[in-house]
């Protein structure tokens, strides 16, 4: 996207080498500041949406505006903003190159039969450059032109002709480069290509490669991997959109009070997980005569927990002494489908 950006307003690579270039006047100027002014914008956006996933967003919206921030909200905003604007407008790919440890250990998860770009050396040396439409083995040359442009399209600035590299992030740049040439020049497509070293040594078509790559581990792998898809999908789609935790109150394990009646004291932790706010009304039950004493209700706000001191009472014939299994009903007063059954203990001394 910010690259997207750079293109739009500063023009292609050529437009930007000259640009870089050019003396600081007023056209050099408005484009860089269109340009760093878009970058901030967007890194801006992305860490008000990051922070949006932790704070109800709407909330967040409306108090970014009224600039109400809390003191975490507005760090982690310009935090990421901050280190977005630096990583993908400034470093980009240093950041593979020098921070992201995928780079360091690439070379131990490939095999001879795993699919990397790759240059065709025995299709493409020796190189040399020549007029269009030149048969290269009239010349007693390769395909390829030398005409650099597969090292001047990568990013890391590799020159994908030595063998694959560490620096290489596989964009795949250079294929479509080199084909573009090929193109031009009446020659095959893919000197530059997706293949595998056994295919390029033993000069396999397409169906060899892939009776190679399609292996007993290829295909576990991507079971698993379809399987851990599929159980996210469900599971966002089964979401609860109430929790609660019924927590004792430990310093109170039971107590007799007035009536001659029972008394345990509880914590409900009740979690709203929509957006829209609710309140929900809590009911017991497991024992003879068992009832709430105070308050009954509480009013939630999106996407937030809170807390709900419960005392249950019982009169002490309602059973015999120990621990006896009693359930708390939570229920939305506005969506019947919106329900907790929780079990937890009561204790009778």
């Amino acid at each position: 996207m910010f690259m997207w950006i750079e293109e739009k307003i500063e023009g292609k690579r050529s437009a930007r080498i000259k640009l870089d270039k050019a003396p600081l006047d007023a056209r050099k100027l408005t484009r860089r500041g269109l340009k760093y002014g878009a970058w901030i914008l967007l890194a801006l956006w992305t860490g008000f949406t990051l922070v949006g996933y932790f704070t109800p967003i709407k909330e967040l919206w409306v108090s970014f505006w009224s600039w109400n921030l809390g003191p975490w909200e507005t760090f982690w905003i310009f935090f990421y903003a901050a280190f977005t604007y630096a990583f993908a407008g400034h470093m980009r790919e240093q950041v593979c190159l020098y921070m992201c440890p995928y780079a360091r250990f690439q070379g131990v998860m490939f095999d001879p039969d795993t699919l990397v770009i790759t240059y065709d050396p025995e299709r493409g040396e020796p190189r040399g450059q020549r007029k269009k439409g030149v048969a290269p083995q009239s010349i007693g040359k390769g395909d390829c032109v030398d005409c650099d442009i597969c090292v001047q399209v990568c990013p890391t600035g590799i020159d994908i002709r030595d063998g694959l590299q560490y620096e290489c992030i596989g964009c795949a740049a250079c294929i479509d480069a080199c084909d573009a040439v090929m193109a031009q020049m009446n020659y095959p497509k893919g000197l530059i290509r997706y293949t595998t070293e056994n295919a390029l040594e033993r000069h396999w078509g397409m169906k060899e490669i892939l009776a190679h790559v399609v292996r007993p581990r290829i295909v576990i792998y991507s079971l698993i991997l379809a399987g851990l898809t599929l159980a996210l999908i469900w599971g966002l789609a089964n979401k609860a959109d109430l929790r609660v935790n019924v927590l004792r109150d430990r310093a109170i394990l039971a107590r007799e009070v007035e009536g001659g009646l029972i008394e345990n004291v509880y914590r409900l932790q009740v979690m709203n997980v929509t957006e829209q706010a609710h309140r929900y009304t809590v009911s017991v039950s497991g024992l003879n005569d068992i009832r709430l004493e105070g308050a009954s209700s509480i009013e939630v706000p999106a996407v937030t927990t809170k807390t709900l001191p419960i005392l249950v009472r019982v009169p002490l014939e309602s059973g015999q002494k120990g621990a006896h299994m009693i359930y708390f009903d939570v229920q939305a007063e506005n969506n019947s489908g919106m329900a907790v059954h929780e079990k937890a203990t009561f204790l009778i001394p």
